[in-house]
């Protein structure tokens, strides 16, 4: 065994129980059929606890328009509140992470839910901060410009933290000869007055076991960057290239740096697809099954829905034109992805739907647990990354490789823990206790 690393990798999963590699339901044994009910989703997020993983998260869209376009990777199937908190009661060290947008919700509401969670799970809980580009129609609402949105969420995110602190830690004391069960002393409104909101506070019950939960960004962008400074603890990245995520984990940690907060604190994941196989040619086998399963024409749809182009004339075997591209970076980076593989890689729309069926604009990989660490390690050693969220191409058995193998492997490397460090979530990310 090699020695141990003074420091490990972070690893979440994202939780899509039809499988990250679109259309991979399709396979035989996929389980399809239990979606969206718990058993399912159970049975993964147990695998990922006994494998020793950070935590499991789940993305969350408040529409049906993916569904309508012929894809159920991405879908609100999992509505992650309540699944979070039916996921509570039947774990006991893994986080949990769940996915709301500052667009449509209100902060006092998202406060308690995430730290019910927290208390709930004895410490546990995550929240997955989004600004969304969809799903407007659902609310009454039309969709602002990205500068509001980035906004709103700052100001959003500031208030539930606000209010995460308005209990001191020591403000229960539960005194029966009194009846004083707080010091209310102790107990703050926040009597905020902003851009976007009013709320007085204070939170109904007390802070959380954790002192806050942690919040996940799932941006590096230019107009994410405030955010990701001023509130990240994580930040889910898509670069599917090592050059692109030194660069954005340069980008966050200096984010982080300049309003003062510690870098070391916030951790930077990008995502990884892994398809694994005992050999480089099983692994590739493996592949070219995934991608059998695409359905083209859906595929065609959803892309020209990402890129918010018409590609209905397009011929499969056609690049889109360059010219179809813009360079508004307000697009965002997995846009800006999906046009370098188009137009600077040369990639037909058969070639991209495809790609993008695996990866999303993520990193995926086809090849041996060994092979797969190799690329992680080197990542993570060269200050790429923190640690990935990991993608499982295909449930229940791609994820079972990922646990079964690829996890192994990183522990025997000194990469990852073989136990959990502590009972809290930021306790195994080695983030400290905040402050009230």
């Amino acid at each position: 065994m090699i020695a141990k690393n003074p420091r490990h990798m972070v690893l979440t999963t994202f939780m899509l129980p039809a499988g990250y590699h679109k259309d991979s339901w399709r396979m035989p044994g996929s389980r399809v059929e239990e979606v969206p009910n718990l058993d399912f989703v159970l049975d993964l997020t147990l695998m990922a606890e006994r494998a020793k993983l950070d935590a499991v998260f789940f993305g969350d869209i408040a529409h049906g328009n993916t569904v309508l376009r012929g894809d159920i990777k991405m879908n609100g199937f999992f509505e992650p509140m309540t699944t979070l908190a039916a996921l509570a009661a039947r774990t006991s060290n893994i986080g949990l992470i769940g996915t709301v947008s500052t667009s449509f919700e209100n902060p006092y509401t998202v406060a308690r839910q995430i730290a019910g969670i927290d208390h709930m799970s004895g410490g546990r809980a995550g929240w997955n901060l989004v600004t969304s580009s969809d799903g407007y129609q659902n609310f009454g609402k039309s969709m602002p410009d990205p500068e509001e949105r980035y906004r709103r969420a700052l100001e959003f995110a500031g208030i539930v933290r606000a209010l995460w602190d308005s209990w001191g830690d020591d403000a229960v004391i539960v005194d029966r000869e009194t009846g004083a069960y707080a010091d209310l002393s102790k107990i703050h409104r926040i009597d905020h007055e902003g851009e976007f909101y009013r709320v007085e506070g204070p939170m109904p019950g007390p802070r959380s076991p954790q002192g806050q939960p942690i919040i996940v960004v799932a941006s590096s962008s230019d107009a994410g960057l405030p955010l990701v400074g001023r509130h990240a603890d994580g930040v889910y990245t898509v670069q599917p290239l090592k050059p692109g995520s030194l660069a954005a984990y340069e980008r966050v940690k200096r984010a982080v740096a300049d309003v003062g907060r510690d870098p070391a604190h916030t951790k930077v994941l990008p995502g990884i697809l892994p398809i694994i196989g005992d050999t480089q040619k099983e692994a590739d086998e493996l592949a070219a099954e995934l991608a059998s399963y695409v359905n083209l024409e859906f595929g065609r749809q959803q892309v020209g829905a990402d890129l918010r182009l018409d590609l209905s004339e397009l011929d499969y075997d056609e690049t889109i034109p360059a010219e179809w591209f813009s360079d508004d970076p307000r697009l965002g980076s997995r846009y800006a992805v999906y046009k370098r593989k188009s137009v600077d890689q040369g990639m037909t729309l058969r070639e991209l739907i495809v790609d993008l069926a695996r990866s999303t604009g993520h990193q995926w990989v086809a090849g041996t647990a060994d092979r797969i660490a190799d690329i992680m390690v080197d990542w993570f050693d060269d200050g790429a990354c923190d640690g990935f969220n990991l993608n499982s191409p295909f449930n229940p058995g791609g994820f079972r490789l990922i646990c079964d193998k690829l996890v192994p492997e990183l522990q025997n490397r000194g990469y990852f823990r073989e136990e959990y460090e502590g009972t809290t979530l930021r306790d195994n990310l080695g983030l400290p206790h905040p402050a009230a």
